[in-house]
C-alpha cells in the first residue's frame, strides 16, 4: 500500500530517521495551519488549527514502510511521542479514520481524503498534535498574545523558537509568522 507523509513544519527541514522514499514535495492537500503548540522547549510550533490556522499548502513525501501500522509507529519515533495516537491518520481501504483527528481536526479528513484519492494513496499519516498555547501559557491564543508568549522567553528558547519560524517552508505563511517576521525581522 502506498502511504503519505504530510508535513508543514521541521519535518520538511529535518526528517531524522522518518522513513521516506524521497524528499518532501509541494503538492499537499491545503490544510488550516498555525504557530499554536508550545512543544517542550518553549517553541511555538505548527499544528492544524481548525480554528486560528490559515489554508496552507503543505507538503508530502511516499513513506518507506509497507504498512499503516508501521509508517504510524516511525512517525511517533521522529515527533518524539510517547503515544501513536498522536499520529493522524486516514485508511482509504477501511475508511477509517484516527480517534483524535475526528477530535482534534475533523473539517481537515474530506479534504485530506479527497487529496489521497486523487494523488492514489492507500493511506496518509500526519502530525495529529493539538494547539496547546491557552493550556501552557494561560492566555487566549492571538497573534499579540503569542508576540508576548515569545518575547517573555529568555533568549537561548527565544532563539530556538525563532529558528524553527523562520526554517518554516516558505509557502507556510500564516498571520502569526507576518507579524512575527514584521517585529523580528532577523
Amino acid at each position: 500500500m502506498r502511504i503519505a507523509v504530510l508535513g508543514w513544519g521541521s519535518l520538511i527541514w529535518n526528517p531524522q530517521q522518518l522513513d521516506v522514499t524521497g524528499a518532501f514535495e509541494i503538492g499537499g492537500p491545503p490544510l488550516p495551519i498555525e504557530f499554536t503548540r508550545v512543544s517542550g522547549n518553549g517553541r511555538l510550533t505548527l499544528v492544524i488549527d481548525e480554528r486560528y490556522g490559515t489554508a496552507c499548502p503543505t507538503y508530502y513525501a511516499v513513506s518507506g514502510s509497507k504498512g499503516l501500522d508501521e509508517a504510524r509507529e516511525n512517525l511517533r519515533i521522529r515527533e518524539g511521542m510517547t503515544h501513536v495516537n498522536g499520529v493522524g491518520y486516514v485508511d482509504l481501504r477501511t475508511g477509517e479514520v484516527s480517534a483524535r483527528v475526528k477530535e482534534r481536526h475533523p473539517h481537515a479528513i474530506p479534504v485530506i481524503a479527497n487529496w489521497a484519492r486523487e494523488k492514489g494513496f492507500g493511506a496518509v499519516i500526519w502530525t495529529a498534535l493539538a494547539s496547546n498555547f491557552a493550556e501552557v501559557t494561560s492566555r487566549v491564543y492571538s497573534i499579540d498574545e503569542a508576540l508576548a508568549y515569545l518575547g517573555e522567553l529568555p533568549s537561548e528558547k527565544f532563539a530556538l523558537a525563532a529558528r524553527y519560524i523562520r526554517m518554516a517552508p516558505l509557502q507556510v505563511q500564516t498571520p502569526f509568522r507576518a507579524a512575527f517576521l514584521g517585529r523580528w525581522p532577523e
